[in-house]
């Protein structure tokens, strides 16, 4: 089998889907912008090859890689960057060299746009929030007259909290129009809650292989107001969030894929979309979670989330047992321009047993993700409530 990994190097979890590929006896053709050299060991041990290009932007330098590769080894089975800015240019080539398994350049479009993704979700039952096209001033006095302030504004097309903004007020409001960004824009009714995550990896069936769930406070709140980031991967799923989460998979039909679907548990009664404690679906991520989720997966259910995938894309089924042994793990970044109470040498000396993971994250990832991060796993909820107050007070 031969599968093409655009742009390896990141995420860096992506050398652990090309480890876990190439245990597997897949051929694993990396495409991308850091030079060679500059690969970790572990990511050059598992790619059989490796085609640098100038800039993953140049759409024709990668097509003339997989055209090298193709005249190489054969026919490409699968392509992927499991990299929300590249999914439009991945399905781009999945059409231009009619690979089978993956999201066609027809079908991109209900899976990036947030204004498609509302259709998919009203037509399916799936509860969501009520939401607007960005146009003019007066449409937009207009939308919040129905649903009130606040509203949530962000790119029709965007990547995680980057470009959203909480507009609470008509000053907002107008202040938000009279600098109106020039790409489309999407405006939805603020709905308080938890972000919840459905994380999963499906076959081709739209079954899943493994589930998982992450709870994050508003994320678009820890960005902008440059709070320190704290959130969790629990050992298990409530079942009416594995319930929508399944749903979703099949009204998307997002099958051989690792998914990564945002809900919002509510803390408060919305009319027409649910009471508290229910969950309405934000949005869908036709990828893996970023930065060290999928490894905070692996330490809350003892499991190896890149075998289980592996597994999906050789066999189409899993092979790997459930685990018996079930975690909370924890993820606490520290910003800069923070006082802390705590040093790391205190941090290290009072949860030297359940920290698992320490590192200072790549630059991009500070306003999201935080600098230094922090992951530890507990078997009680209450223990990790102390872990935060502790280690970001």
């Amino acid at each position: 089998m031969n599968y093409v990994f655009i742009s390896p190097a990141y995420p860096v979890t992506c050398t652990k889907f090309c480890n876990s590929l190439n245990k597997l006896g897949v051929t694993v053709l990396g495409i991308g912008d850091v030079p060679y050299d500059e690969l970790n060991d572990s990511l050059k041990n598992s790619l059989t090859e490796y085609y640098y290009v100038n800039s993953l932007e140049n759409y024709d330098q990668v097509y003339r890689a997989i055209a090298f590769f193709i005249h190489k080894y054969g026919r490409i089975d699968w392509l992927e960057s499991m990299n929300e800015y590249w999914l439009q240019s991945d399905a781009k080539l999945r059409t231009d060299f009619n690979i089978a398994v993956g999201t066609r350049e027809d079908q991109i479009s209900e899976m990036i746009r947030k204004s498609e993704m509302k259709k998919n979700f009203i037509e399916a039952g799936i509860p969501t929030a009520r939401q607007h096209i960005v146009s003019d001033f007066e449409s937009g006095k207009e939308f919040v007259a129905v649903v009130g302030y606040p509203v949530i504004v962000k790119p029709d097309i965007g990547v995680g909290a980057n470009g959203a903004m909480k507009i609470e007020n008509e000053s907002d409001l107008a202040y938000f129009y009279r600098n109106l960004p020039p790409e489309p824009y999407v405006m939805e009714e603020f709905l308080s809650g938890d972000i919840c995550t459905y994380d999963a990896v499906i076959d081709s069936r739209c079954e899943p292989l493994f589930e998982s769930m992450c709870t994050y406070p508003p994320v678009i709140d820890s960005v902008q107001n440059d709070e320190n980031i704290h959130f969790f991967t629990s050992p298990s799923m409530p079942e009416s969030l594995r319930t929508l989460g399944r749903k979703t998979v099949k009204a998307f039909g997002a099958d051989s894929r690792f998914v990564h679907f945002e809900f919002i548990r509510l803390t408060g009664d919305y009319e027409g979309i649910g009471k508290a404690g229910d969950f309405a679906v934000m949005e869908v991520n036709m990828r893996p979670a970023g930065g060290h989720d999928p490894d905070m997966m692996n330490y809350a259910q003892s499991m190896d989330v890149f075998r289980i995938y592996g597994e999906m894309v050789t066999q189409d089924r899993r092979i790997m047992p459930e685990s018996d042994e079930r975690y909370f793990c924890a993820y606490a970044a520290r910003k800069d321009g923070h006082n802390f109470t705590h040093a790391h040498e205190e941090i290290m000396d009072l949860y030297k047993d359940s920290i698992v993971m320490q590192e200072e994250m790549p630059p991009i990832d500070w306003p999201s993700m935080g600098r230094y991060v922090y992951m530890a796993k507990f078997t009680e909820k209450e223990e990790m409530n102390a872990y935060f107050s502790f280690v970001l007070g």
